[in-house]
């Protein structure tokens, strides 16, 4: 087994790891959240799938980005909802049926999405994207839909085990994470240090406030649905980014350190944001209190 499939091993389990995480904490009722909610449905939707994309393929036609740049944000904008930062949606509005709920929505309909996205982007870049709705499958079921589903039945038999197990596996998962990007943004720092001056900090950032925005816009009335939605806009799912991103120029292997050097600026971006959220949400707790 080479270095490179170790790396990809770890990312994986490291996404594995959260979700599971997320899972043990989570119950049937957190999942069908949206279902009973067809306007936030639609909302998120369009703030997640429609205004990012529409945001990508503006970015990438009108401004002379490098190319591995133009991928990675058209690869951010197909992917869904970042497993990664749900616990910090969660702890900002104070609720998790949303969260865990848009999780899942989001993901069984990347599958359906990605390769309607994958049209519209070769429509205006002539560049023949493609990712096989199998592949798109694969890569959900596997880093998000499995791991939430097995931590969802050891919350259900074994809710004991699964509080007090819940918060060690996020932080190895989160541990994981990291360990497993850094070799990755090591290896091609030369090429990416290129990019600096050509636009790369600046996109993602932009890539993440845009998404912010309009989750907080599209969110609706309620503050917790607002933080929530507008953390799943601006930060997306990096092993379905990465997949598009290899899938459709495997030569541009920048493109994917791009993606994963995304998760650490948008986790950055996100902090005031969500120091913001929670400033607002004290005198509502205090209320209630």
């Amino acid at each position: 087994m080479t270095l490179a499939d170790l790396i990809t091993l770890a990312l994986k389990a490291s996404l594995f790891a959260i979700v599971l995480a997320l899972g043990l904490k989570a119950t049937l009722k957190d999942t069908t959240y949206l279902l009973a909610r067809p306007v936030l449905l639609v909302k998120s939707i369009l703030s997640m799938n429609i205004v990012m994309l529409a945001f990508a393929l503006a970015a990438a036609h009108f401004f002379p980005l490098p190319l591995p740049i133009k991928i990675a944000l058209i690869g951010l904008a197909m992917a869904p909802v970042p497993p990664i930062l749900t616990g910090k949606q969660t702890r900002a509005a104070g609720t998790s049926s949303y969260a865990i709920s848009l999780c899942v929505i989001a993901s069984f309909l990347a599958i359906v999405l990605v390769p309607i996205a994958m049209i519209l982007a070769d429509m205006v870049f002539k560049a023949d994207y493609r990712l096989p709705a199998i592949r798109v499958m694969t890569i959900v079921l596997i880093s998000v839909i499995a791991p939430l589903a097995l931590g969802m039945l050891v919350e259900r038999f074994a809710p004991a085990f699964a509080a007090r197990m819940a918060r060690p596996i996020a932080i190895a998962g989160t541990i994981l994470l990291i360990f497993s990007a850094v070799p990755v943004l090591i290896m091609t720092l030369p090429a990416t240090w290129v990019l600096l001056g050509n636009g790369l900090i600046l996109s993602l950032a932009l890539f993440t406030t845009v998404g912010l925005v309009a989750g907080h816009v599209l969110g609706g009335p309620h503050a917790h649905d607002r933080v929530v939605l507008a953390l799943a806009t601006g930060t997306r799912h990096p092993g379905v980014a990465m997949a598009i991103a290899a899938y459709n120029f495997p030569e541009e292997k920048i493109a994917v350190a791009v993606v994963l050097l995304h998760v650490f600026i948008g986790a950055l971006v996100a902090i005031p944001y969500l120091k913001l959220a929670r400033i607002r949400a004290e005198p509502a707790r205090s209320i209630d209190g």
